[in-house]
């Protein structure tokens, strides 16, 4: 009964360390939000492009971050086909975000353009 309640510690914290090893890329935080193109200032509208423009350079950061835990944390084939897989859809779940939010902006930019 001992050695199975020792089995089963150690497989939990073997599994607890392998998933606390996979959370060295910080995931990147979108901007907190998006002017309004028919109300903000120029200002505004440009203090938003920078900080996509940050924004997209930290999702290019957080993919290449990716690939570098990738390479030196994969020990098998077996880990890093699952450590590839996992990093790819974390990358794409991040670039999808980015499309998105980058998508939104652009179109308070046209109405902000529309306005001038």
């Amino acid at each position: 009964m001992k050695r199975i309640q020792l089995k089963l510690a150690a497989a939990l914290a073997l599994t607890s360390l392998s998933l606390s090893a996979h959370a060295d890329c910080a995931y990147p935080k979108a901007p907190a939000s998006i002017p309004n193109g028919a109300t903000a200032t120029e200002a505004e509208m440009v203090g938003a492009m920078n900080a996509f423009k940050a924004y997209d350079a930290e999702v290019k950061a957080f993919g290449s971050c990716l690939d570098d835990e990738t390479k030196a944390k994969a020990a098998g084939s077996a880990q890093l086909m699952q450590l590839k897989t996992m990093q790819s859809k974390k990358l794409n779940a991040a670039v999808e975000e980015l499309q998105s939010k980058a998508k939104e902006f652009n179109e308070q930019v046209r109405v902000f353009k529309a306005r001038g």
